[in-house]
C-alpha cells in the first residue's frame, strides 16, 4: 500500500479570516453609499418633478439615461479592473459618483440634472467590483465559491437596509427641508465613502493581460445610442415616428459587427467567448430580464403610488412619507429574498431557486390587473416582487464569476451588471412611451393613463415568467452537460 497520504484541506489562518472579515466591512460601508444613492430618490420623484416643472413620464428618462450610461460604462471599467486592479476602479467611480451626486443636488434644470443622473450611473460598478475583490481576495481557499456566494447576499442585504433607512429618511425630510438641501444629503454620503476605500480596501493587482478594447467601446458606445435615441424619438414624436424605428433597427443591427469584432480580439472589452458558455448566458439573460422588473418599474411604481385618484382616476394618492414607509417594505423583502437565496439554493439547486425567484416576481406584477386601487393590497404585490427579485439581486452576480475563469472574474460580473442595467434602461424608456403615447412633451395633469400602467406591469410580469422558464431550461441542460462529462 502506498505510504503517501494526502493532506486535508487547509483552513485558512486566523489573519486570513480576520483580513476577509475587516475587507467585507468596507466594502459594506461602500454599499451603504449605493444605497443612500438607490433608496433616497425613489420616494421623491414626484417631488423632484415639480421642481423641475416636469411631468411624471418623463421621469423615466432619468432612470433610462443612468442605465443606459452605466450599461455603457460597466464592461470597460470591469474590464479595467481585471487590467489594473479592481480597487482603483472602485476608488475612482466613487469619485465620479461622489461629483455627480452633487451636480444632482445644484442642477438648475431638467437638462443639467438629466446629464448629472446619468453620469451618477458609475455608482453601478460597485458590486461587481466588490465581488470581484472577494472573488481574489479568497482564491486558494477550496471553498471560494461559497465564500463568494455568502459575501454577495451579505453585501446585497446591507444595501437593502442602506435602501429602507435612505427612504425613510428621504420620505420624512421632503416636507421640511428645500429640494437643493435634501437632495445634498445622498452627495455628503458618497463623499464619505472615499476615504473608506482609500484606506480600508487593500489593492490587489490585476490578473487579466492584454490591452484595452477602445474599437469595441467606440461601437458599443454607437450600437446603444442608436438605441436609446430611437426611443426618444418615439417618446417626442409617437409611436408612428419612422425616424425612430429605424435608429432602433439600426442600433440592434450594430450589435453584428461589434459581435464579431469581440470575437476577433485577443483582448475583448466584453468577452463573448465567456459570456456564450453554456453556464454563463443564461445568467446573462437573466440578468437582463431582472432589470426590466427591478430597475424599469421604480418610478413607475413609485409615481403611481403618488399619484391621486381624485385627480388622474387613477393612483393610490400616498404622501411621501407612506410611498417611502412602502419602499422600505420593498425593499426589506429584497434583503430576505438575498439572504434565504443561499439556504433555497441549497435545498433544491441554484436554477431552481431562481426559476421559483422570477415566477413569485411574475406573479407580483401580474396581481396588479386584480387589485390596483388598495395600498394595503398592492403592498403585498410588492411583497411578493420584492421576495423574488432579491434572491435574483443575489444569485445572479455570483453565478456570473463562479462559472467564469479566473482572469475573467471582473467581466463576467459587469457583463451581468450591464446585462441588468441594460434591460432596465430600454424598459424605462418603453415605460416612458407607454405612459404617454400621445408623444407630447408639454405639461398636462392626468398625460399618464391606466393603460400605460397596465403595460408596465404585463410587461414585467411577461419577463418574469420569462425568466422562470429559461432557469428551468438552463437547470435542464446543465444537467445534460454533467451528464455527458462523467
Amino acid at each position: 500500500m502506498d505510504s503517501t497520504t494526502i493532506d486535508p484541506p487547509q483552513r485558512p489562518a486566523p489573519g486570513a479570516v480576520s483580513g476577509l472579515a475587516g475587507l467585507i466591512f468596507f466594502l459594506a460601508c461602500v454599499e451603504v453609499a449605493s444605497g443612500a444613492i438607490q433608496g433616497y430618490y425613489t420616494p421623491l420623484f414626484k417631488d423632484i418633478g415639480a421642481h423641475l416643472s416636469v411631468h411624471d413620464a418623463d421621469l423615466n428618462w432619468l432612470e433610462a439615461a443612468q442605465l443606459a450610461f452605466a450599461a455603457l460604462v460597466v464592461p470597460p471599467l470591469a474590464r479595467l479592473g481585471d487590467l489594473v486592479g479592481h480597487r482603483r476602479v472602485l476608488l475612482a467611480s466613487t469619485a465620479v459618483t461622489a461629483a455627480a451626486s452633487w451636480g444632482i443636488a445644484f442642477a438648475p434644470g431638467f437638462s443639467t440634472m438629466l446629464v448629472a443622473w446619468a453620469i451618477q450611473g458609475a455608482y453601478v460598478i460597485w458590486l461587481p467590483l466588490e465581488v470581484a475583490l472577494i472573488h481574489r481576495r479568497t482564491q486558494g481557499n477550496p471553498e471560494q465559491a461559497r465564500l463568494t456566494r455568502r459575501t454577495a447576499a451579505i453585501l446585497v442585504a446591507v444595501l437593502d437596509v442602506s435602501i429602507i433607512a435612505s427612504a425613510l429618511v428621504a420620505g420624512a425630510l421632503v416636507d421640511h427641508l428645500s429640494m437643493t438641501t435634501i437632495l445634498c444629503i445622498p452627495a455628503v454620503v458618497v463623499t464619505l465613502a472615499l476615504p473608506v476605500i482609500a484606506l480600508g480596501v487593500p489593492h490587489v493587482p490585476g490578473a487579466a493581460s492584454g490591452g484595452f478594447g477602445w474599437a469595441s467601446f467606440g461601437m458599443l458606445l454607437v450600437m446603444v445610442g442608436l438605441v436609446m435615441g430611437g426611443l426618444i424619438s418615439l417618446r417626442v414624436a409617437g409611436p408612428g415616428s419612422l425616424l425612430g424605428w429605424v435608429l432602433v433597427v439600426a442600433g440592434l443591427v450594430a450589435a453584428v459587427p461589434w459581435s464579431r469584432l469581440e470575437l476577433a480580439s485577443a483582448a475583448p472589452l466584453v468577452d463573448l467567448r465567456v459570456i456564450r458558455h453554456p453556464g454563463q448566458w443564461p445568467i446573462q439573460v437573466a440578468a437582463f430580464l431582472l432589470g426590466i422588473t427591478i430597475l424599469g418599474a421604480q418610478v413607475p411604481l413609485s409615481v403611481y403610488a403618488r399619484t391621486d385618484p381624485d385627480v388622474a382616476g387613477f393612483g393610490l394618492g400616498l404622501t411621501a412619507a407612506e410611498g417611502s414607509g412602502r419602499i422600505a417594505g420593498y425593499v426589506l423583502c429584497l434583503a430576505i429574498g438575498a439572504l434565504l437565496l443561499p439556504l433555497v439554493a441549497r435545498a433544491v439547486g441554484l436554477w431552481i431557486a431562481m426559476a421559483a425567484s422570477f415566477a413569485a416576481s411574475a406573479a407580483g406584477y401580474a396581481a396588479w390587473f386584480a387589485v390596483h386601487d388598495s395600498a394595503p393590497v398592492t403592498l403585498l404585490w410588492l411583497v411578493l416582487t420584492g421576495l423574488g427579485s432579491g434572491g435574483l439581486v443575489a444569485a445572479i452576480p455570483a453565478g456570473a464569476v463562479a462559472a467564469a475563469p479566473p482572469a475573467s472574474v471582473g467581466i463576467a460580473a459587469g457583463a451581468s451588471n450591464a446585462s441588468k442595467l441594460m434591460g432596465g434602461a430600454l424598459a424605462a424608456a418603453v415605460f416612458a412611451i407607454c405612459l404617454t403615447p400621445h408623444g407630447s412633451i408639454s405639461i398636462r395633469a392626468g398625460e399618464a393613463t391606466l393603460g400605460g400602467y397596465h403595460a408596465v406591469w404585463g410587461i414585467c410580469a411577461v419577463a418574469g415568467l420569462v425568466g422562470a422558464v429559461l432557469m428551468l431550461a438552463a437547470r435542464r441542460s446543465a444537467a445534460a452537460v454533467s451528464v455527458g462529462r462523467t
